[in-house]
């Protein structure tokens, strides 16, 4: 099964795409989606959903992890990563890919074992289950990954519970 893991944001999407083979768990390609300050936010709407349908025609994922999101202080911002959301959701629709959530609480479970697990320790364990050279960065690349690797640790549970 081939995975895509997003962490959303508007500023910066960090991707992360693998393929669970068993119990293996090989990575495709990872890294993170940029859009500029003080551009427009209908155009970097744009730019991120144009990045990612072409991000997954080229690597044909067959399912989208994306991480909930938790905001308590900035609406502004919550709003904003909001809407590039769902035109990441959309992406994945018109794609007819199932999307799966999951929140930084259980994606940190997943890879690290803690739910309060930090940045740098999400990093590091990414870099293991991966065998990565090196720790994922940013840290929107690495949660990315880690969402995906989260997917793909459940994705068996899920099919369980749906009867599939």
């Amino acid at each position: 099964m081939r995975i895509i893991g997003i962490d959303p944001g508007i500023a910066i999407v960090g991707f992360g795409i693998i393929e669970k083979q068993g119990s293996r768990l090989i990575p495709i390609q990872y890294g993170c989606l940029r859009t500029k300050a003080h551009t427009p936010e209908p155009l970097r709407l744009k730019q991120i959903y144009e990045a990612l349908t072409s991000i997954l025609e080229k690597y044909q994922p067959e399912v989208m992890a994306i991480e909930k999101i938790f905001f308590n202080r900035n609406v502004t911002t919550a709003f904003s990563v909001g809407q590039a959301r769902g035109v990441m959701v959309l992406a994945a629709e018109q794609a007819a890919m199932p999307v799966y959530e999951y929140t930084p609480l259980q994606m940190k479970q997943a890879v690290v074992g803690y739910g309060q697990a930090e940045k740098r320790q999400v990093q590091e364990m990414v870099k293991l289950l991966l065998h990565l050279k090196e720790a994922p960065k940013p840290d929107d690349t690495a949660d990315a990954l880690g969402i995906a690797i989260t997917h793909a640790h459940s994705s068996h549970i899920e099919i369980r519970m749906n009867g599939e």
